[in-house]
């Protein structure tokens, strides 16, 4: 299978970036603790490359208690001051803390309405697969991804503008934009 046609942001060397395209991105994935755990990925992937990312996933799933919003909502100073410290992921104060209010807002979006996925199908109640035919013609955003961001900040979360959330969408699977001749294209 080495010699398929990939969506090009993954077809190269990196065996993590290809297995993520492969079997994770565009794919739904309505799992609490998956929809938190890219949430926190994506807005610790601003400004770097997702295979940053990606090399530090455990460590992260180390750090955030395996996604875990509950326990990551009870996270303190002195977590923050130790995740400062913590070499095996992006030391980001900033991004940390974000993480942690997001875990916060996330509970309060669960008692409100069911749950996450809940939330996210008020904005997009089906997945939206579209069908680019070259990388040019996928967003880096949209007006859905817009308009979950303004409301995302209302509700408390932190460090989730449209481009971090239309990231997030694609990752989850709300929003598929594998290239028309990609083979890991979800035709639904």
């Amino acid at each position: 299978m080495n010699d398929i046609t990939r969506c090009p942001w993954s077809d190269h060397d990196d065996s993590l970036i290809r297995d993520y395209h492969d079997h994770e991105w565009g794919k739904l994935n309505l799992d609490e603790r998956y929809l938190f755990e890219m949430l926190v990925l994506e807005l610790f992937q601003s400004g770097l490359s997702w295979s940053t990312v990606l090399h530090k996933r455990q460590n992260f799933r180390h750090a955030f208690c395996n996604f875990v919003p509950a326990e990551v909502a009870q996270m303190t100073e002195q977590d923050q001051a130790r995740l400062l410290q913590d070499k095996g992921i992006i030391r980001n104060q900033r991004k940390i803390a974000a993480a942690i209010t997001n875990a916060r807002a996330l509970l309060i979006i669960d008692a409100r309405y069911g749950n996450f996925a809940h939330y996210l199908q008020k904005f997009i109640p089906t997945p939206i697969i579209h069908h680019p035919q070259t990388s040019d013609e996928v967003p880096t955003t949209n007006k859905i991804a817009q308009k979950l961001a303004k409301q995302m900040k209302k509700d408390g979360f932190t460090f989730v503008g449209p481009v971090i959330l239309y990231s997030f969408l694609q990752g989850v699977g709300l929003i598929n934009d594998h290239l028309e001749n990609c083979p890991f294209k979800y035709h639904g």
